[in-house]
């Protein structure tokens, strides 16, 4: 990469830009089925909770997206009407305080853009456009993201190639190696990254469970202890 030459930098969301959380998987789906299906609830949240691990299998192996409506169908709940939005809403609120943006975002992503550098996302996830973005409106940075790809609108997962690709476009890049990508997985996101040509920065704070951690480890061009010391990283590189 010549100097001047970083026009984007796209980052990962769960795990980069908001911290790694350890979550009880089988409480979040509790929380939705207790509302949905008080009576039942023990038997629903555990079908829904095989069907997402199911979903997010074919990602990792297959790199293959799913949506949260998929997997509600999946199991036989149709996701429509007052009782599934408001079980959604309890789901939503276990969620919540797991997504706050890390503290260091708002003055970086600024910083990038007053040095004329476009800011995207890309995150593989079930959840739809319309929640990031009122989780990045709720923590006053959704106006510094030029452009954003989530899985649940395309049909790739990371590290697929396409994935990145539909990133790059977003953020209105055309030659990747003038975009660096931020994330917290060597697999989906370092290597996803390299196979395309992207410069990548890994932030190592996240704990990757082994069955998700893929069959090979990407090799980061640089990593970074917080992200506040990402903008040194990018100026050096410009």
């Amino acid at each position: 990469m010549t100097a001047g030459t970083v026009e984007a930098v796209v980052f990962d969301w769960g795990g980069t830009l908001t911290p790694w959380h350890p979550i009880d998987l089988r409480e979040q789906w509790l929380r939705y089925a207790e509302v949905y299906d008080f009576e039942h609830a023990d038997e629903l949240s555990a079908r829904i909770l095989s069907a997402e691990d199911d979903a997010w299998r074919a990602g990792r192996e297959h790199h293959r997206s799913a949506t949260l409506d998929e997997i509600f169908r999946g199991v036989g709940v149709e996701p429509s009407g007052d009782r599934h939005e408001q079980a959604l809403a309890a789901y939503h609120a276990f969620w919540e305080p797991h997504t706050f943006t890390d503290a260091d975002v708002p003055d970086l992503l600024a910083g990038l853009r007053e040095r004329g550098i476009k800011v995207g996302v890309l995150s593989n996830t079930l959840w739809t456009r319309e929640f990031h973005e009122r989780v990045f409106r709720r923590d006053g940075v959704l106006q510094l993201i030029d452009g954003a790809v989530y899985s649940s609108e395309i049909p790739w997962t990371k590290p697929h190639p396409e994935a990145f690709r539909a990133a790059l476009a977003a953020v209105g890049v055309e030659q990747p190696e003038r975009a660096v990508f931020v994330g917290d997985r060597p697999f989906d996101d370092i290597h996803g990254a390299k196979q395309v040509g992207m410069r990548a920065v890994l932030v190592p704070h996240s704990t990757i469970p082994d069955s998700q951690k893929g069959h090979v480890e990407g090799d980061p061009d640089a990593v970074v202890e917080r992200l506040a010391d990402l903008l040194a990283v990018v100026d050096g590189w410009r």
